[in-house]
């Protein structure tokens, strides 16, 4: 797995990277491939580390967000959060992940059969806006989302609300 660490506003030592590449390995090596990357950024805000973990494998993408005191434990957090995701999901994951991950390692594990029942299917009008426009309309709505066409590229993006309370955009990549 190739690990990249990324800090903000923070300094980090050596033994955090080895330490986060040694647990990454041990805990996930199991589920991805060696062409699986893993990507961590930490920032600091007042005196708690917030860690992202983003793990990207055969286009499955995997997050995680945690805050604590010590990265370790926020980095742990995220791990245990990871394998539960693909626990929960793990007969729809078992042919995108590796063909031996859930052979014997979930046997004790209750299966757990998620049915998604769609409720709801809605058509509406795309038409050009900004990025700004386009939050607006989603808060004036009271979504956590809004789908809409950028007016500089005329893709569809969307824009969501995060859990900080930042706003991020989701773009087709080319």
């Amino acid at each position: 797995m190739k690990v990249q660490i990324t800090a903000k506003k923070m300094q980090l030592s050596p033994s955090f990277n080895e330490y986060a590449e040694e647990r990454l390995s041990s805990k996930l090596d199991k589920f991805f491939g060696s062409e699986a990357k893993a990507k961590i950024i930490l920032s600091s805000i007042k005196n708690k580390i917030i860690l992202e973990l983003t793990v990207e494998y055969n286009g499955m993408i995997f997050r995680a967000e945690q805050s604590a005191e010590d990265k370790n434990d926020a980095l742990d957090s995220c791990i245990d959060k990871i394998v539960r995701q693909i626990r929960k999901n793990k007969t729809r994951l078992a042919k995108q992940l590796r063909d031996s991950t859930f052979t014997d390692k979930f046997e004790t594990v209750p299966d757990e059969q998620v049915d998604y029942e769609v409720i709801k299917h809605k058509k509406f009008e795309l038409r050009p806006m900004s990025v700004e426009e386009a939050i607006l309309q989603m808060n004036l709505l009271g979504h956590t989302f809004f789908m809409f066409k950028n007016a500089e590229t005329g893709d569809v993006n969307v824009v969501y609300k995060r859990a900080d309370e930042n706003y991020a955009v989701l773009e087709p990549s080319k």
